[in-house]
């Protein structure tokens, strides 16, 4: 495989990325670095000099606290906040996200920041440096122990491709579904699925889309209806993940769903014209049945009856 990775962002972006490398990774470190130690230099005196009148070994908690709060905390709580840019990674155009592309939550930060005090604090980045080296995607032990990875957010907008949207007839459609049991891995295949989808043979994306569509619905425990395309299917499921996602992080609040944008041709998730593809019927991938031409031309769009 090459150097690059194509990751999704929350948006369901397709993105062809870089993953960041050492030197990349190191500058940001560095910037973070300084920003934290100028931070704990200005806390620690100004502990000790309101708590002077303590004694040793209150003084002694104090420091470790402070360093605790400070070094250890300050960089988990930036993280999540930030959804993975810290300072030095805004300067640099770097960002961490999921395995999946996804943004990181809480319970990544904590993870990444815990073991970074032995891999960068403890060992001045000793460590972190050689994992990062042999690793093949430069990641540092605290994104493999957390399952992140550290991207170049910075590229050239024609490299990025957008993820068409679902059929307007599809929109909310699959509210009630169980997302809960479907792995980080499924969803970037479909993510990278379905931004790719215009690049592929018709043929084999249909067949991809069929493949995908059934160990979605397999996850989830609901078929895929009746007279949906496959493609479209996983649109729209990707979409309801993405509005659930953006609800969570935006406190429970109304989220609207991405419109159709102009530039999406209509027949973006129909079966190719040349030959009778097969479709994913109401018990899943192993009750694939031949689409009725008869019936009219198979876009795809048409809402079922």
């Amino acid at each position: 495989m090459s150097g690059v990775s194509e990751l999704v962002t929350g948006e369901a972006v397709a993105l062809e990325l870089r993953p960041a490398r050492l030197p990349s990774r190191g500058l940001a470190t560095l910037l973070d670095l300084v920003v934290a130690v100028t931070a704990y230099v200005v806390v620690s005196i100004v502990v000790v000099v309101t708590t002077a009148s303590l004694d040793d070994a209150a003084q002694i908690a104090l420091s470790i606290a402070t360093f605790l709060l400070v070094l250890v905390g300050g960089p988990i709580a930036v993280e999540t906040l930030s959804h993975g840019r810290s300072l030095g990674k805004l300067a640099c155009g770097l960002r961490v996200v999921r395995d999946d592309g996804g943004p990181i939550r809480f319970r990544h930060a904590l993870v990444r920041g815990a073991i970074g005090v032995v891999e960068i604090l403890l060992t001045l980045g000793v460590v972190a440096c050689i994992a990062s080296l042999v690793s093949a995607r430069g990641r540092r032990l605290g994104d493999v122990f957390a399952g992140t990875l550290v991207v170049r957010e910075r590229v050239p907008a024609a490299r990025s491709g957008l993820v068409p949207p679902p059929p307007p007839w599809l929109a909310g459609r699959f509210q009630g579904l169980d997302l809960s049991a479907v792995p980080d891995g499924l969803w970037l295949a479909v993510r990278q699925y379905l931004g790719r989808m215009g690049q592929l043979d018709p043929q084999v994306g249909w067949t991809m889309a069929v493949r995908l569509a059934g160990e979605l619905a397999a996850r989830t425990g609901v078929p895929v209806p009746q007279g949906v395309p496959p493609a479209a299917y996983l649109a729209a499921v990707v979409q309801e993940r993405q509005v659930r996602e953006a609800r969570r992080a935006f406190g429970g609040g109304s989220v609207a769903a991405p419109v159709v944008g102009a530039g999406v041709a209509a027949t973006a998730y129909g079966p190719p014209a040349s030959y009778v593809p097969p479709v994913v019927g109401a018990g899943g991938p192993s009750q694939e049945r031949a689409v009725d031409r008869s019936a009219g031309p198979g876009t795809g769009f048409v809402p079922p009856a």
